[in-house]
Formats: C-alpha cells, sequence, structure tokens
C-alpha cells in the first residue's frame, strides 16, 4: 500500500541531513531531542527506509538517505520560493518582520530605531536575531538583513547606507598611549575563528601577524567591554567604540582593513512589495543615514581621538 509522504516529516529528514547530528537539527527546528528522533524514525518505518547510519560522530546519510535528501531539498526551495513570492503580494501594514543583525548594533545604533519604528506602527511585530552568521534569506531564516558587508549576496536588494569606520581602542585611564610603530608589542584582544571573516579580522591579520593575543572572543561587543577594563587594545567598529565612555581611541583617525566594508539594509528581492518590509527598510534606512558620521567614525566622533 502506498503511502503519502508528510511534508513535515520531511523537514526532519533535511535538517539532520544538513546539520548531522539530531541535537544541531533540534537546535534548528526549536524542538527537543526526542521529537526529531521521533519523527525520523516514523518516516523510515513508514517508508521502509533507512535514511542514515548512527556513527559516534554523527548522522550519515546513506544512498537512499541522499537520494531522498536530494528530492526534498528541491521540494523545499519551491515551497519558500511560493512564500516568498505570496508574502511579496501581502499589502497589509501589519505582521511579522524577523530581522537579523550583529550585535555591535544592537547594543549601540539599532535599539531606538527599532523602538521609533514600532511607536509608528504598532501593528509590526519585530523578532531580532543576533548572530555573527550570515542568515539566509533566500530560505526566509529572516526577512531583512541590517549588517556590515564588503559584498552582500546578489540575490539580496537593499541600500548601502556608509562605509564603517575602524579605529583601535583601549581603556580609558591607561597611562600608556602607543604610537602605531608600537603595536605589535602591545597587549591585544583578537577575534576567534567565529569572526574570521569580518574586517576586524582581516585588518589584524595584515597588521598584527605574529602578535600572539591576550584573549580572543567570538563577539565584538565582548572585546569591547575586555578592552575598557584595560585587558588590552582592540580594534573596533567606531559607531560602538565612540559610544562607549570607558573607551578612548589609540589611533589617530580610522584605520584601513584593506577591503572597504559597508553598512547594509537588505532584503530578498521577492519581498520588496510587502509593504510592511518595504516600510521597515525605508525606515531603518533613513534613520540610519542621519546617523552617518557615527558610522563612518568622523566628525564630532573624533572627541576621544589623541591629539594630532
Amino acid at each position: 500500500m502506498h503511502n503519502e509522504i508528510d511534508w513535515s516529516d520531511l523537514q526532519y529528514v533535511l535538517a539532520v541531513g544538513r546539520h548531522g547530528s539530531l541535537a544541531a537539527a533540534a537546535r534548528a527546528l526549536c524542538v527537543s531531542h526526542t521529537t526529531v528522533l521521533r519523527r525520523i524514525a516514523r518516516f523510515e518505518g513508514a517508508h521502509g527506509i533507512r535514511l542514515f547510519d548512527r556513527l559516534p560522530s554523527g548522522y550519515a546519510l546513506t544512498a537512499g538517505g541522499e537520494e531522498l535528501l536530494a528530492a526534498a531539498q528541491s521540494v523545499a526551495d519551491m515551497v519558500t520560493t511560493l512564500e516568498r513570492r505570496l508574502a511579496g503580494r501581502d499589502l497589509r501594514l501589519e505582521g511579522l518582520i524577523r530581522v537579523t543583525t550583529i550585535d555591535t548594533l544592537m547594543v549601540s545604533l539599532l535599539p531606538p530605531i527599532l523602538a521609533g519604528f514600532q511607536a509608528e506602527h504598532p501593528a509590526v511585530r519585530l523578532e531580532v536575531s543576533v548572530t555573527t552568521a550570515v542568515a539566509n534569506l533566500t530560505r526566509r531564516d529572516a526577512d531583512v538583513a541590517i549588517r556590515v558587508s564588503a559584498d552582500p549576496p546578489g540575490t539580496l536588494i537593499g541600500r548601502r547606507i556608509a562605509p564603517v569606520g575602524m579605529a583601535v581602542y583601549q581603556a580609558v585611564g591607561l597611562e600608556t598611549l602607543p604610537n602605531e610603530d608600537e603595536w605589535p608589542q602591545q597587549r591585544w584582544i583578537g577575534t576567534s575563528d567565529a569572526l574570521s571573516e569580518t574586517a576586524i579580522a582581516h585588518w589584524m591579520h595584515k597588521r598584527l601577524s605574529g602578535t600572539e593575543m591576550v584573549l580572543q572572543a567570538d563577539s565584538i561587543v565582548t572585546m569591547a567591554e575586555a578592552a575598557a577594563v584595560g585587558v588590552g587594545l582592540a580594534p573596533l567598529p567606531c559607531y560602538l567604540g565612540d559610544a562607549m565612555p570607558r573607551l578612548r581611541r589609540v589611533s589617530r583617525g580610522t584605520i584601513a582593513p584593506g577591503t572597504q566594508h559597508h553598512l547594509w539594509v537588505l532584503t530578498h528581492e521577492d519581498l520588496r512589495g510587502t509593504a510592511r518590509i518595504r516600510t521597515f527598510t525605508a525606515y531603518v534606512s533613513e534613520a540610519l543615514i542621519l546617523e552617518r558620521h557615527r558610522i563612518e567614525g568622523g566628525a564630532d566622533a573624533l572627541r576621544n581621538c589623541p591629539s594630532q
């Protein structure tokens, strides 16, 4: 007897296939480990197929599992495309907007902007995800991305706000203010592998190659907090460093990361007709443009630069 495929079960198969373990799939789906195990077992039992080899290192797809996963991914892509296009025809200024951004923006520029938007549009709900990983807007992991990038994906549309200025900071009150030629001999706070693709990591690799880091972090906000209590020097985006009264710039003006990174407000092209997305991205873009001097690290933000 033919058993119809339950699409919701396929989503569990996709998650385990993508992430390689029940625990990682459970986190991605926001369900329990046992729920994932039960749904996979139910699918295999209903269709008489073994999808995964249970190995000590995780779940590995069988040949049959790989074939099914490829077909399921095609279905998932079609469903996601349909969802995006339907969402793009939504003319109501209400509902949920899922925003992905980075921690440095959420402790500096964005909170008052988001509060202002919700005050004007109370029927729109915001769900904010703060992560260093770039959410996949094509798969609808998020609706809007507010991020720093040198080259955003070509599938996304939006507005380039301003180049992001960076500077080197140390704690206020420290007696030493090292010159740039003394930097390699100083104590530095660096990035972990999670931030290896950021402008800060690229600059440190180029400028401080071979210099041992006294602390490495997977969050630029963590780097800033460590610098503020005197752990060491840290390169930071100026919109963050200049906003922290416990920090002062060590560098004269801004530093160049090599490749120019800009702040972007992005969405998927299929969502540009959605009223709430269009209104939100326009509001946030205009509000951020008013903060351009802070983003670039110039103008009155230079109050805490070392004297020339």
